[in-house]
């Protein structure tokens, strides 16, 4: 891809994206720029990935056509100033700042700038994440379609309207942590029931692969019943998750999480 493509923020997120575009073959090191406020950290992501870095964010913008903005919420505001007026109406701006709408970058950056907003979750590190992704009018078709390719190379992308994007903070942003309690307490009911550590993990594991692979062609209500025999064991430990409200405990998980998402944007709309 002929495209020149700038971090400001060398986070671990955007190492996860900088690590696709380089071990996929997306773009070579020599096309991709990144800044950061610590020395060693650039040092690093040089040394791994052969990227240019910079210690100023400015030339991080001189050598992009696509700038991600990798930076927390409170600070963006403080980074755009910094840059805006190197910022040219070609190139392709890209705020992960959670919580920080398209609406307030116009007003740092001018509305005559192409601005992307996404949302990743923290599974585009091994390449299986979800981005919620949307963008002002300034874009053309053909850019739009240019920068989900790029994202693409670490998830999926879900193009969504902005006042979506709480509602995927809490059902893809926050959920992988819920997963990774689910296959917690599986490995911890192995261990209670006899299996070592070591066997219930794995087995938990090749579960929930297995199943999400299963429920990509068939309903989970539908699987679950294929599963489930009259009198059986399983119907025995699906009563015990029902008694125990696991099914509205996951939703209300969604539910409260979307509920902090808004909270934490009202929060950044005041800043």
């Amino acid at each position: 891809m002929n495209l020149r493509v700038g971090f400001i923020g060398g986070g671990n997120m955007a190492e996860a994206f900088i690590g696709a575009f380089v071990e996929g073959e997306l773009l070579l090191p020599s096309q991709i720029a990144v800044s950061d406020v610590r020395e060693e950290r650039l040092e690093e992501l040089h040394e791994r990935y052969g990227v240019k870095v910079f210690k100023r964010n400015v030339d991080v913008v001189l050598n992009s056509d696509v700038i991600f903005f990798a930076v927390k919420p409170q600070v963006l505001t403080a980074v755009l100033e910094e840059v805006k007026e190197a910022i040219t109406p070609a190139q392709i701006l890209v705020s992960m700042a959670a919580g920080y709408p398209i609406r307030k970058i116009e007003e740092v950056v001018g509305d005559d700038k192409k601005v992307i907003r996404i949302m990743p979750n923290i599974l585009v590190k091994v390449g299986k994440g979800a981005i919620a992704c949307c963008e002002n009018k300034r874009l053309l078709d053909e850019e739009v379609e240019r920068v989900r390719g790029l994202l693409k190379t670490t998830g999926k992308v879900y193009p969504l309207p902005e006042n979506l994007f709480d509602a995927f903070t809490g059902a893809a942003g926050s959920s992988p942590a819920f997963v990774f309690l689910l296959i917690e307490a599986l490995s911890d009911a192995g261990v209670r029931v006899g299996l070592s550590r070591e066997v219930a993990k794995e087995i938990a594991l090749q579960v929930i692969e297995g199943c999400s692979l299963m429920a990509q062609s068939e309903h989970p209500e539908v699987l679950k019943d294929k599963v489930t025999s009259p009198a059986g064991t399983t119907i025995e430990g699906l009563a015990a998750l029902e008694e125990n409200r696991v099914r509205y405990a996951f939703i209300e998980a969604v539910k409260r999480a979307t509920e902090r998402s808004k909270e934490i944007s009202r929060l950044i709309e005041g800043l």
